[in-house]
């Protein structure tokens, strides 16, 4: 590259960088600081003086927390709705995804459509309609009312992604597999499933995420039986109007962002693939 253009480039360069860092701390800064809240006393949390450290960190906050007898199985229960959107989701996205891909049929691209304008509807209109469709079905005060709007939330965002990474595996692998002897089923699973693994782990972060930190569903299908909350209820313990247990709810929320951090971590490569695919697409 020429040494002169380089120059001229790299105050534009150092400017870029600068504006996604400051943009870093100022998306970072909200979870340093609900961290750091979990760890200070009583006291230092309702002090009128902010201190962006604390010299004495106490575990007191999640001694409280972690000693609500129902803590355990919001936790286990919202794993149970997250695993089960994920995986549900995504099955069923990459079927969707391929059907509308790789077959022709009638009313196709109205169906395409159709996901775009699901995803414009705000979840908040459509929580009554769904209360009332729960307690029709029996589901209210179960899982099932919790694990199955959420699928139904994620599929229309999941197919719409999938479709780009189906629609990138050229139709002479499929020809070429069908001529060496594999049947439909053994290319979709064995051939067309690992190319497209990318694009699901990306979409999986984002349905896993939504189950994971839903409390609107909670709080609305989840009436008499608090057996079956979950995590984001276990907030409301520590939320009182009156006497708000800020440590608590800063703990609370810190337990709640370790699985989210978790499980990205152990997918980010895949993710970061599976957006510059769709990207591409």
């Amino acid at each position: 590259m020429n040494p002169l253009r380089a120059l001229v480039r790299r105050p534009g360069r150092l400017a870029a960088e600068a504006s996604a860092l400051l943009i870093a701390v100022v998306v970072a800064f909200p979870l340093y600081w609900m961290v750091l809240s979990a760890f200070k006393p009583a006291g230092e949390i309702e002090s009128s003086e902010a201190r962006p450290w604390t010299p004495a960190p106490s575990l007191d906050s999640f001694r409280r927390v972690f000693g609500q007898q129902e803590f355990g199985r919001y936790f286990l229960n919202s794993l149970v709705v997250a695993g089960c959107v994920v995986i549900a989701s995504g099955l069923i996205a990459f079927l969707a995804a391929t059907a509308v891909t790789r077959f022709r049929f009638r009313l196709r691209t109205t169906l395409l459509l159709m996901f775009l304008i699901a995803q414009m509807v705000p979840v908040e209109a459509l929580t009554i309609p769904l209360f009332f469709l729960m307690r029709d079905a029996g589901q209210l005060n179960t899982l099932g009312s919790l694990i199955l709007p959420h699928i139904a939330f994620s599929l229309p965002f999941a197919i719409w992604m999938l479709r780009g990474f189906v629609k990138a595996v050229p139709q002479a692998l499929e020809e070429a597999a069908y001529i060496d002897g594999a049947s439909r089923a053994r290319f979709l699973w064995q051939i067309l499933f690992p190319l497209v693994l990318p694009g699901l782990v990306a979409t999986s972060v984002f349905s896993f995420i939504s189950a994971w930190n839903d409390f609107l569903f909670a709080k609305s299908f989840i009436i008499s039986d608090t057996s079956q909350s979950t995590l984001p209820m276990a907030l409301l313990v520590f939320y009182k109007p009156d006497d708000p247990d800020w440590g608590g709810v800063m703990a609370a929320s810190t337990v709640m962002t370790i699985p989210v951090l978790v499980f990205f971590v152990l997918v980010q490569r895949r993710l970061v693939s599976g957006l510059g695919g769709a990207v591409k697409d």
